[in-house]
């Protein structure tokens, strides 16, 4: 047995390590009231959860009855019926169908003794039909009459490999619940409670910008052409969208939340294995699960398209093969895994792969490295993270636009390193409390947002430095949670590595800091984040998830209170003549236009630059002569920021108001096709001029 294989093998309680690991709340409680983060506190959005806990657990009494199965299995069951009702049957069919087909994949490269075996496998297929995909994701092949056959002929293929391990894991399941039946049930309500954020519609603004064009591309035409020149992300690492896009196309719609509660369900057992590999006991599984599920970030994350989800799944993947008992040469299955899962970060963004890179360093120490291993290693990357960085520096000579352009000179991007200011606030060792109490000025987010878990698990981290079968493990970890912070101290791209953090640390608690203040430790903690949950974003902190919940499945109820201009941007023809310009920086929703959208915030630099200029022109000839130049017949404007100028030039331009709600006014200038709102008839009643 390796060192950290029985680090749960531990004496019996210890004074001193229960002093040391409850230095971590007492330090949290510190920090509450000396930052008055209570007044922060979201009661309301803390309420909510707890009813929707209470909700949860009504619905699984008659289902445990029914069905004769543990109280979790039916609470989890509850929430699967709720995410089918709230992000539609075909999405979470369409989800299924990929998960399946990626686990018929990777299911050939995870050992069968390995615990928590299923999420690893589906981890390393979806990253290797993302990595491939990208690839190909030009060519004109993604359509449902290919993907439905193609995906049914794998999982057929496959059949019985994944039907045993299904049965492998459902019997699995079932024993760790009745380790732990009542621990089970409230791990399940966490999970469920962080999962309600895949029920609500794309509206962050990166996803209603950028991130939803490649998979609506895919959906609507069957490929993706980028835009560089319209789009300075057009080539950013697009493994994530890929998959997204892969689900649109299934579905034939959107189905960004189905894709995310893979993802969450994939993390959530990947952290599992983790624990399951570093040896710890039953409870202490649970407990890494509960401590993953209760982070607050995940509820942001969880709602949209960013890279972090899928990085943190990833990532925890990586970890639990890394962790995994055995070892193998190089042309072994957990060799093959690992290197795809490495390569998927890279895949992913760049930072996420950097800060993976301790986990490498632990994988060398622990299990070493051939020369052939390495070379299967590097075989794998290039196949798998590198589609968009290579296709990037073929089309605009940056393979990062549109980072280190001043090395790379891209003339799709200023000349000058893509630098976000707002995230400089310095790297010191007193970053993790002044992100736990300050959390405003490291990300978007409100004060505790980030959770109370770097705080309150301290001491059990500083414990774990003195155990040498913890100490290496312990130490990547942190630093996997450190590194993306030195060059930038932005909180989310740290979100991966504080996912890995807090799954680390339970195991072997338990025997060393004894039963009863270990459950409370654990308790306490999830409890605080679970507290702060809702100021992790503003979609959270807001009314959208009451909106949703009451919505019932009707999008268009949250979206025409939060992100209006989706519903207004419908009414434009789906013709490659009609494009559509966003005149206000802050609201550029164009992605679901599928490259027939144009904007004047960072996402087009010179459409910035001449917006600007157009602006100083009170008369507004000048918005007309760039109306005319970039060839808009649609324009999208924010009617309390739209500036004189602006107003000017609509009005040289000829157009009219095509349709209004609240502040979002859509304008159709001349050209546009004087019928393109029939078909939108109930939208034009509600939002007419």
């Amino acid at each position: 047995m390796s060192s950290d294989a029985a680090i749960a093998d531990a004496p019996p309680a210890s004074r001193a390590a229960r002093a040391v690991a409850l230095l971590g709340p007492i330090a949290a409680v510190v920090g509450v009231v000396a930052h008055a983060l209570w007044r922060v506190q979201p009661a309301e959005r803390f309420a909510l959860s707890l009813v929707l806990a209470g909700v949860a657990l009504s619905v699984a009494w008659p289902l445990r009855r029914v069905l004769r199965c543990s109280t979790a299995a039916a609470v989890a069951l509850a929430w699967t019926l709720a995410l089918i009702v709230y992000v539609g049957p075909l999405p979470a069919l369409a989800a299924a169908t990929l998960g399946a087909t990626a686990l018929a994949i990777g299911l050939r490269v995870v050992p069968v003794a390995w615990s928590g075996r299923i999420a690893i496998a589906c981890a390393v297929g979806l990253v290797a039909i993302a990595g491939l995909c990208g690839w190909l994701v030009t060519w004109p092949i993604f359509r449902p009459w290919l993907w439905w056959p193609l995906s049914l002929a794998i999982i057929l293929w496959r059949r019985r490999a994944l039907r045993d391990a299904i049965r492998d894991a459902l019997s699995g399941a079932r024993n760790a619940v009745a380790d732990a039946p009542r621990v089970a049930t409230c791990v399940a309500l966490l999970l469920g409670l962080a999962s309600t954020a895949c029920w609500i519609p794309a509206m962050q603004i990166d996803d209603i910008a950028y991130h939803l064009n490649l998979p609506t591309q895919l959906m609507l035409h069957g490929r993706y052409a980028p835009q560089p020149e319209h789009q300075v992300w057009a080539f950013a690492p697009w493994a994530g969208d890929v998959l997204h896009g892969i689900v649109f196309v299934l579905a034939r719609g959107e189905a960004h939340g189905a894709m995310n509660a893979l993802w969450l369900l994939l993390a959530a057992g990947a952290a599992w294995s983790i624990a399951a590999g570093l040896g710890a006991s039953a409870r202490e599984r649970w407990a890494a699960v509960a401590l993953f599920a209760s982070l607050p970030p995940l509820v942001w994350i969880a709602a949209g398209m960013q890279t972090e989800l899928a990085a943190t799944a990833v990532l925890l993947a990586l970890a639990a093969v890394v962790v995994a008992p055995g070892e193998g040469g190089a042309n072994s299955g957990p060799l093959v895994a690992g290197a795809a899962l490495f390569a998927g970060l890279f895949a992913l963004k760049v930072v996420h792969g950097f800060s993976a890179l301790p986990l490498l360093v632990y994988a060398a120490w622990r299990h070493g490295m051939s020369a052939r291993g390495i070379a299967t290693a590097l075989a794998l990357f290039a196949a798998l993270a590198l589609s968009s960085y290579a296709q990037s520096w073929l089309a605009t000579g940056n393979p990062l636009l549109p980072m280190f352009n001043d090395v790379f000179r891209s003339p799709f991007f200023p000349i000058a390193q893509y630098r976000d200011a707002r995230w400089f606030a310095g790297f010191d060792l007193a970053l993790p409390w002044r992100m736990t109490f300050d959390t405003d000025r490291y990300v978007e987010a409100w004060d505790g947002g980030l959770g109370l878990s770097l705080i309150a698990l301290a001491g059990v981290w500083a414990w774990s430095l003195f155990r040498s079968g913890a100490r290496a493990f312990a130490l990547a970890a942190t630093a996997v949670l450190l590194l993306p912070l030195i060059p930038m101290q932005y909180a989310r791209y740290a979100y991966p590595g504080l996912a890995l953090f807090c799954v680390a640390l339970p195991v072997g608690l338990r025997a060393r800091i004894g039963t009863r203040a270990f459950a409370w430790l654990i308790v306490g903690v999830c409890v605080a984040n679970l507290a702060y949950q809702a100021n992790a974003s503003w979609l959270h902190h807001s009314a959208a998830i009451k909106r949703t919940i009451r919505a019932i499945g009707d999008d268009d109820v949250v979206l025409r209170r939060y992100s209006p201009e989706r519903i207004l941007a419908r009414r434009i023809p789906d013709t490659p003549t009609d494009l559509m310009l966003a005149t206000d920086p802050y609201r550029s929703v164009v992605a679901t236009l599928a490259g027939r959208g144009r904007t004047v915030g960072q996402h087009d630099p010179d459409l910035a630059g001449a917006a600007e200029v157009a602006d100083r022109d009170l008369s507004g000839r000048a918005w007309a002569a760039l109306f005319a130049r970039e060839r808009i017949r649609w324009t999208m404007l924010t009617a309390s920021r739209a500036s004189p100028a602006l107003r000017a030039g609509l009005r040289a331009s000829g157009a009219r108001l095509d349709a209004r709600i609240d502040d979002a006014e859509l304008w159709r200038l001349p050209d546009a096709d004087a019928n393109a709102s029939e078909g939108h008839a109930d939208t034009a009643n509600e939002a007419s001029p």
